[in-house]
């Protein structure tokens, strides 16, 4: 596996100066003292297309767009304003999937046109160390044991790895899960993963890849169906929260994957092809990326306990 170390090349600054010199940015920003799940903020596209990409770390907010351009975008959590951009040398701008690490102190970069994984050091050297994987990786997420897991759409496997670069595990998806888009693992070690294809929905899948039981079927928009469906969260209770892309909506499907509600957003002009996400359940922060090439916005739900919720409010 080839492994190589290149140097962050950052728009940094110190981090006593943050408040004062952070970039001054098209942000929209409403502070909400509401106890009740509420949209608080919206990062609009400002010129930039889709959003391929949300996470956070800290009172860091990382985005990735499409087309990246090799950078990372990163915003101030308690502002919501651009404070600096990260470069990434020789990541692909058709690329999908973000996720930071708080125990490793690092942030991670799917890219797919070079089949490959950037982990990005968030301390000391600063460094971006680049790995191989399986083809066209898309979604990523980190499990439990701080390790980060990788989903292939070209060869339908999901795989496992240190953050070291070393691969712990490679999991072949039956053949119905088409083109797999994310996974989250479980507990219990199943992994749950989203999928399009002949069939579109959630899938509960076993350590040896068959589907255990699954959400959807043939593309379409009610409850019980889903179009595109692509990143997911899960909150503590073992609600699974899907970003429906092409029903420009959020569906909240129960631990079993037998029942379903929507988790409507009022936002302004609306939730548009959503298919990022990033739940920061210590800020009871929902992130909401939007894949729409004509808008491309963050949207920031403050005050969700869980995914219980019905209706979201705004004050924006």
């Amino acid at each position: 596996m080839l492994h190589s170390e290149l140097q962050v090349n950052e728009y940094l600054y110190l981090a006593e100066q943050r408040e004062e010199n952070v970039i001054q940015g098209d942000v929209v920003r409403v502070d909400s003292n509401s106890s009740s799940p509420t949209v608080t903020h919206v990062i609009p596209a400002g010129g930039r297309n889709n959003i391929s990409g949300v996470t956070s770390l800290g009172d860091d907010v990382f985005v990735l767009r499409y087309p990246n351009q090799q950078t990372i975008e990163v915003y101030d959590a308690k502002t919501f304003k651009l404070w600096r951009r990260i470069t990434v040398p020789g990541l692909d701008g058709d690329s999908y999937g973000l996720a930071a690490c708080p125990h490793n102190n690092c942030l991670y970069a799917s890219d797919h046109g070079n089949n490959s994984v950037h982990r990005v050091e968030l301390s000391g050297s600063n460094a971006v160390k680049k790995w191989s994987v399986a083809r066209s990786p898309v979604g990523l997420s980190v499990n439990s044991e701080h390790n980060l897991l990788v989903v292939s759409q070209a060869e339908r496997k999901l795989q496992i790895f240190t953050t070291h670069g070393k691969r712990l595990q490679k999991i072949p998806l039956q053949a119905g899960i088409e083109r797999p888009w994310h996974a989250v693992q479980l507990p219990a070690g199943q992994f749950l993963v989203s999928h399009y294809g002949s069939l579109h929905g959630v899938c509960l899948v076993g350590v040896d890849g068959y589907v255990v039981r699954s959400y959807g079927g043939r593309h379409g928009y009610q409850l019980t169906q889903t179009h595109y469906p692509a990143a997911l969260a899960v909150d503590r209770e073992g609600r699974v929260l899907v970003a429906d892309r092409w029903n420009n909506r959020l569906l909240v499907i129960d631990q079993s994957l037998s029942s379903a509600h929507e988790m409507s957003v009022r936002a302004p002009v609306g939730l548009y092809a959503p298919c990022s996400l990033w739940y920061d359940q210590s800020r009871r922060r929902l992130y909401i990326g939007e894949g729409n090439q004509n808008e491309g916005r963050v949207i920031v739900i403050d005050n969700l306990k869980d995914f219980s919720t019905v209706h979201v409010g705004s004050r924006l």
